[in-house]
């Protein structure tokens, strides 16, 4: 992404907008649903805000600009102030997900009405659909982590979470690699997106 910079600056502008905003929809999301479900801790941290500032991480941003790959700030959330703490954990989880790709379906179907806006909403649609599709990776830190701990049963739940915890990020470094080329990441998700872009774009 960052080569677009220097190769064409203005069409990297909309890439970083892209990027910025499919990000903060995906915090967002997160704050939002938290607090609907019942805990505060989102609003009294300045979370429950489209201000992309308030979203950002420095490093996640930096990795999504030169891999593609990366993250925003986590929303952090109690799960004691939740009703149902397995449940309502994994819908939290799932809401970024659920607003990068709602995102990314509302920007088809504007190009769809008007089809001059296909350059600029074009970066969107892909950076969400990545993001989103990355993210329900079943493994911690991500969000797939949380979402498959409030699926599983709980005997089951507690073993794989012990897994997370203990493994989770050596795995994710290890998925992130390349391998003659080409992430293992990559080489799952890349199909998967593509499906993915393909029923959305005209």
């Amino acid at each position: 992404m960052l080569s677009q910079f220097l190769v064409n600056p203005l069409l990297g502008l909309t890439w970083l907008l892209g990027l910025i905003l499919a990000i903060t929809i995906h915090e967002f999301a997160h704050a939002l649903v938290a607090d609907r479900l019942g805990d505060p801790t989102p609003r009294l941290q300045g979370r429950l805000t489209l201000n992309p500032l308030a979203h950002l991480d420095p490093l996640g941003t930096l990795m999504l600009l030169v891999t593609r790959f990366g993250w925003g700030k986590p929303v952090q959330f109690d799960p004691f102030n939740l009703q149902n703490p397995r449940r309502d954990t994994a819908i939290i989880s799932l809401a970024g997900p659920v607003s990068n790709l709602a995102t990314a379906a509302l920007a088809a179907t504007v190009i769809r009405l008007f089809p001059i806006a296909y350059p600029l909403l074009l970066p969107l649609i892909v950076l969400s659909v990545g993001l989103a599709l990355f993210n329900l990776i079943p493994i911690h830190p991500l969000d797939g982590g949380k979402i498959i701990l409030g699926l599983l049963p709980r005997n089951l739940a507690s073993e794989w979470d012990r897994i997370l915890q203990q493994y989770g990020l050596i795995i994710l470094i290890l998925l992130l690699l390349p391998l003659g080329g080409l992430s293992p990441v990559s080489a799952l998700l890349s199909p998967l997106i593509a499906f993915t872009l393909n029923l959305l774009l005209p």
